[in-house]
């Protein structure tokens, strides 16, 4: 395994990379944001065309489809949530394989199960172009930052291809295998403990309400105590805000999850804490809060035992 640092700035008087962006969410535009700073014409796409015009806005260009954006690209970084929606990327109608440069790269962000990657890196490596499975960690902020961490496996080619892009998303890029497939199951070990740890933090801080203690209080004190976890402080104050503004919604979680316990079965490997912090999240998407912040379970266990937590301050049909 390989890890390495970006170079902070692109060299003076270096050329321009042309690059394509698929999927302008909150990541993708931040993503798109850092490729521009590192001297990188972006054309990007995506199905809300208000987030095409916010590229534009920050000096990329807009494009009608995956194929128009990646016409000529260097290097393709896809945004998106799920396989379905790579694999349309990649070859369906409109789709980028046919238009990117000869000897260009696929960056394939999303988080899908590492046997899917391995199907979709094969069709599109026989074109001649490379497939670098890189998902990514480190939200929005770190995106406009150009701070991600990225758990990257695919050839030595695709490495050398991606790593101008790379160097401008990222500060940490783990080269962790040289096939695709393997960043993705390293993905899947991190969405496995995030998923558990924000069920967790949910559980504790609904239960503490319950109590009758001082909810912001026992935030204060579980920061500084054993029992801390990174996202039981990054997202506990989103329940003691009522801020339920999706940064990662609970229905990734449901795909995540779901994935690990598919990966899990066919290995014959008992999951049993993964297993229960996906019915957390799948009971809270059934209740209407799929799409809300991840830190919606914690109004679940308010909602089914008449706990009462901070209001959602954002929502115009609290649950």
């Amino acid at each position: 395994m390989t890890v390495y640092a970006r170079r902070k700035e692109n060299p003076a008087g270096a050329r321009t990379n042309r690059a394509a962006l698929i999927g302008i969410g909150s990541m993708g535009l931040g993503m798109a944001m850092s490729l521009r700073r590192a001297g990188f014409e972006v054309a990007g796409f995506d199905v809300d065309a208000a987030a095409v015009a916010r590229l534009v806005d920050e000096g990329g260009r807009g494009a009608a489809s995956p194929a128009e954006a990646a016409e000529g690209a260097d290097v393709v970084v896809s945004v998106v949530v799920n396989a379905a929606q790579t694999e349309a990327i990649l070859f369906g109608a409109n789709g980028v394989a046919e238009t990117m440069a000869e000897g260009a790269v696929f960056v394939s962000s999303a988080t899908i199960d590492p046997d899917v990657v391995r199907r979709l890196a094969t069709p599109l490596e026989a074109t001649g172009r490379l497939y670098l499975d890189a998902p990514i960690s480190g939200g929005s902020v770190r995106a406009a930052e150009g701070a991600l961490t990225v758990l990257a496996s695919g050839s030595p080619a695709a490495f050398a291809r991606a790593r101008p892009a790379l160097d401008a998303i990222a500060t940490n890029v783990y080269e962790l295998g040289d096939e695709p497939g393997v960043g993705a199951a390293f993905k899947m070990i991190n969405q496995l403990l995030a998923g558990v740890h924000i069920a967790a933090a949910s559980e504790a801080i609904a239960f503490a309400a319950r109590q009758g203690l001082d909810i912001r209080k026992v935030y204060e004190v579980i920061t500084a105590s054993a029992g801390n976890s990174w996202m039981f402080e990054n997202r506990v104050p989103h329940v003691l805000d009522g801020d339920y503004t999706p940064r990662s919604a609970v229905d990734i979680f449901v795909k995540d999850l779901g994935i690990i316990q598919d990966m899990a079965r066919s290995a014959k490997f008992p999951v049993p804490v993964a297993a229960a912090a996906l019915q957390m999240f799948l009971a809270t998407s059934a209740a209407g809060m799929g799409r809300d912040d991840d830190a919606s379970v914690a109004r679940l266990y308010a909602k089914i035992t008449g706990t009462e937590l901070p209001p959602p301050a954002n929502l115009t049909k609290p649950a």
